[in-house]
């Protein structure tokens, strides 16, 4: 009887305490899940809405008759007055602006990063980190009158007057590449410090200095998020808007001379913008051509970006 008892008992209390298992409903969890929710499905629907606009101005511009996508992703001459719509003439100045402001931002931001992570003292660390990341709150309007008023000027002071224009596309890349330094050694900074610390004792113990360590086991176990940094660099230079309106030029030019002045994509569509322009003329129109032209490049370095991230995580973890 005893063991019986004690059975119901042990039984009671099992059923009850699966009960306490069940779901309840808590209002308040239940609301931010609905808000979460809502946050995503807004985000999802302003970028699929700004797509539909992009792809429906687009295609009126393509559909017009004064220009074809051939002409237009071939064409190395942009001369609207003309009927001339070539995107190299502004594709070349953006990616010119890019590769200038890369070769400043990824190694020194390489450079920042290591330093942070390896050699600096945590009171170092915690002063120069937001001392960088106070740079990215800098309006970029600041940056590009920096750009105009001083590194254009101290161009000129070195190559000469006759080689450097007042205009340049190296003056607004050298700048930009101030401008999303902060951005590559933040992120660099994370991805090195999450390494784990049993890889540098490691290689210590193997007789490695800290330079060593440095380059040869931290930076390669940690490249997933480097190469991230990277890329999310190259794709805010490439969008970056203010600097090159104030810097690089006010006409499209096919060149490769970074010393000249020369119109990039962003560039274009702020001027382009700001002017007498009538709706559903084939002026108007062509900003959004360039619009989506962004929204590709942009988008295929995301992918990339998320591609290099998948693969060197599950080579290093």
């Amino acid at each position: 009887m005893t063991v019986s008892a004690s059975t119901r008992t042990i039984a009671k209390t099992a059923a009850a305490a699966k009960s306490d298992l069940h779901k309840r409903l808590r209002l308040g969890e239940s609301f931010i899940e609905a808000f979460l929710f809502f946050c995503g499905a807004v985000s999802i629907l302003t970028t699929l809405g700004i797509v539909f606009v992009l792809g429906k101005e687009s295609l009126l511009f393509f559909t017009s008759g004064e220009v074809t996508l051939w002409e237009f992703i071939s064409g190395t001459e942009w001369q609207p007055a003309i009927g001339r719509f070539g995107i190299w003439a502004l594709l070349n100045s953006t990616l010119m602006v890019t590769a200038i402001a890369m070769l400043v931002a990824l190694p020194l931001g390489l450079a920042v990063a290591i330093y942070l992570s390896e050699y600096a003292s945590l009171r170092a660390r915690s002063i120069l980190k937001p001392v960088l990341e106070v740079l990215a709150g800098v309006p970029t309007v600041v940056y590009g009158y920096f750009a105009l008023t001083f590194m254009t000027p101290f161009l000129r002071s070195i190559f000469g007057d006759e080689i450097v224009q007042i205009y340049n596309t190296a003056a607004a890349g050298i700048v930009i590449g101030i401008l999303v330094l902060p951005l590559v050694s933040s992120m660099s900074e994370d991805a090195l410090h999450a390494v784990p610390y049993a890889l540098r004792e490691a290689a210590y113990g193997l007789g490695a200095t800290k330079l060593e360590t440095a380059i040869k086991v931290v930076l390669p176990a940690a490249t997933y998020g480097v190469a991230a940094a990277f890329i999310v660099a190259i794709s805010r230079a490439i969008g970056e808007t203010m600097i090159v309106a104030i810097a690089a030029g006010a006409g499209p030019s096919f060149t490769f001379n970074p010393f000249e002045s020369a119109e990039t994509m962003t560039g274009h569509i702020v001027r382009i913008s700001g002017g007498d322009l009538s709706y559903d003329s084939i002026d108007y129109n062509s900003i959004f051509a360039i619009g989506l032209m962004l929204f590709v490049m942009t988008l295929t370095l995301n992918i990339i970006s998320r591609h290099v991230v998948k693969h060197f995580r599950e080579e290093y973890e």
